[in-house]
């Protein structure tokens, strides 16, 4: 029997199902439209009217998103470091210091420059 069968049989209820739940939802749902349902929902805030190019969002938010990103990818470097730390020994150990002292370095550039302070 192939391997990857049972990966492919998986793959294909996970998708019957998702189009199952989207032609249900359609077809026994309510169909009372007002203008609350159809506005975007903003936490209760009364969305603000913008340009129309969808307006300008400050860099912040960009900064943000960027050093989740690079510290999120530190975390999948370091969780199979530490699996596997006794195996790697003193060279695993010194490299592991040069990755975390690199990030660092990033780290503390960024904070010195202002990009964790929100104004």
């Amino acid at each position: 029997m192939n391997p990857y069968v049972p990966i492919l049989v998986i793959g294909a209820i996970g998708f019957g199902f998702g189009v199952f739940s989207i032609v249900a939802a359609a077809v026994t749902g309510p169909k009372r439209y007002n203008r609350a349902k159809v506005e975007a929902y903003e936490c209760g805030i009364e969305p603000s009217l913008q340009a129309v190019g969808g307006g300008r969002f400050p860099v912040k938010y960009f900064l943000t998103a960027m050093l989740f990103i690079v510290f999120d990818i530190e975390i999948v470097f370091l969780y199979p470091w530490a699996v596997t730390f006794d195996k790697l020994g003193l060279f695993g150990l010194v490299e592991m210091a040069i990755f975390i002292a690199t990030v660092f370095v990033a780290y503390a550039y960024v904070w010195r420059r202002g990009g964790l302070e929100w104004d």
